[in-house]
């Protein structure tokens, strides 16, 4: 829990979009509730409450950044948080 807690804070921070490694921002969406699909080289996340889909796509180990940026926008508007 503390690895997704510290993606999240760097998420929500806003100040390392692109240092943010994509397997934690994958399992921060999972720890959020949402569900995961692969279609090739994309990682679809959805969940029941939110109405947007999150395409996710590797930049290397990273995620791309403004794929950060568009987690950040989902998880700040419905305010989404980590279950404890």
């Amino acid at each position: 829990m503390d690895r997704l807690n510290r993606t999240l804070d760097r998420v929500l921070g806003g100040q390392a979009d692109a240092s943010v490694r994509f397997e934690d921002l994958c399992a921060l969406l999972r720890a959020l509730g949402f569900s995961e699909r692969t279609r090739g080289s994309h990682y679809i996340f959805g969940a029941p409450r939110v109405e947007e889909l999150v395409n996710l796509q590797r930049d290397g180990d990273k995620a791309k950044p403004y794929q950060v940026r568009q987690v950040r926008r989902v998880v700040l508007k419905y305010n989404l948080r980590l279950k404890v």
